[in-house]
């Protein structure tokens, strides 16, 4: 009999806050997302501390990058980072990349190129974040980034910026 986890895709989840203490809410979604039925975690990045991509009238984010085996297909999994997002109190408002509780993303799915209007994987502007690049490679230095290339290369051409590795 197949184990959905076992025999299941590595998918990268991006996880950021920067409302209701932040470190907490990271922690907090991880210690969910392994909760997930068919999920497994395999790694787990340092937490970096960003600026605001958007409006910069918001405090700075944490973000980190967790690697997960999932049996899950892409969609489910997606549905069910958006239910943690709910549950860790996320309120979806119109204005684009305002302050949040948490943002759970699907960045890469196996080695799947998807466009859904729901989910686009390798996750949108992934080649050009470093809050999600520098974990990513953390955790994954030798990683084929589906579409994209060498996550090296990626982050050869991404500066750190501002981003600051916490601990």
């Amino acid at each position: 009999m197949k184990n959905p986890v076992t025999d299941g895709v590595v998918a990268y989840i991006g996880l950021g806050s920067n409302l209701a203490n932040p470190v907490e809410q990271i922690q907090a979604a991880r210690t969910a997302i392994t909760q997930i039925a068919g999920v497994q975690e395999l790694a787990f990045s340092s937490l970096y501390h960003s600026a605001p991509m958007g409006p910069q009238d918001q405090p700075d984010y944490v973000n980190a990058v967790m690697a997960i085996k999932t049996g899950l297909p892409p969609i489910a999994l997606l549905r069910c980072l958006q239910r943690i997002e709910n549950a860790q109190g996320r309120v979806r408002k119109s204005e684009r990349w305002g302050a949040r509780t948490l943002d759970l993303d699907v960045l890469i799915y196996g080695d799947q190129i998807i466009e859904l209007p729901d989910l686009i994987v390798p996750h949108t502007g992934l080649a050009e974040r470093a809050f999600v690049l520098y974990p990513l490679y953390e955790i994954a230095p030798q990683l084929l980034v589906p579409g994209k290339g060498n996550i090296a290369s990626l982050l050869d051409q991404c500066p750190m910026n501002e981003l600051k590795r916490l601990g």
